[in-house]
């Protein structure tokens, strides 16, 4: 995760960006002129999943239905059709209002914390006497890091 949000953050990713969004707005956005506001949150919706597939493991939530809102009102969807512009500037927001997550994170979270505390209930039950608990635990949490960093996870 971690590698996936400095390409981002270093413009690595920039260059996919453009024509993903100019895709979005093709496939989701093209005639927006008698939309209610459901069709808008679905566009929304299938908009952020298409991105969060392009990126990779950085993850983009939805944004909340009141934020929806305000900007359905604020671009006047209901009326007219979104020009590419509009769009642009709309999907910035939504995107700058959310926060970014990752699955994988929780992922991480599972195996550095996990891995070594059943290797310890393991070891116990089995060969208390084998190794020190102060030599055994950091060692099993560094393999599961090796592990994780040569499975590109981390």
């Amino acid at each position: 995760m971690g590698q996936s949000l400095k390409k981002f953050a270093n413009g690595e990713q920039s260059d996919n960006i453009g024509p993903m969004i100019e895709n979005c707005y093709k496939s989701h956005f093209s005639n927006t002129e008698k939309w209610s506001f459901a069709e808008f949150c679905h566009a929304v919706c299938l908009t952020v999943e298409d991105v969060n597939e392009k990126l990779g493991s950085t993850q983009f939530r939805v944004t909340k239905i009141e934020t929806l809102k305000l900007l359905y009102e604020k671009y006047e969807i209901r009326g007219k059709s979104l020009k590419n512009e509009e769009f642009r500037r709309m999907l910035h927001e939504i995107i700058f209002d959310t926060k970014v997550t990752g699955t994988g994170a929780k992922d991480i979270l599972l195996y550095l914390f996990g891995v070594p505390v059943t290797a310890l209930f393991i070891k116990q039950s089995v060969i208390p006497q084998a190794m020190p608990n102060e030599i055994f635990i950091p060692g099993v949490t560094s393999a599961t890091v090796f592990l994780l960093a040569k499975l590109h996870m981390i």
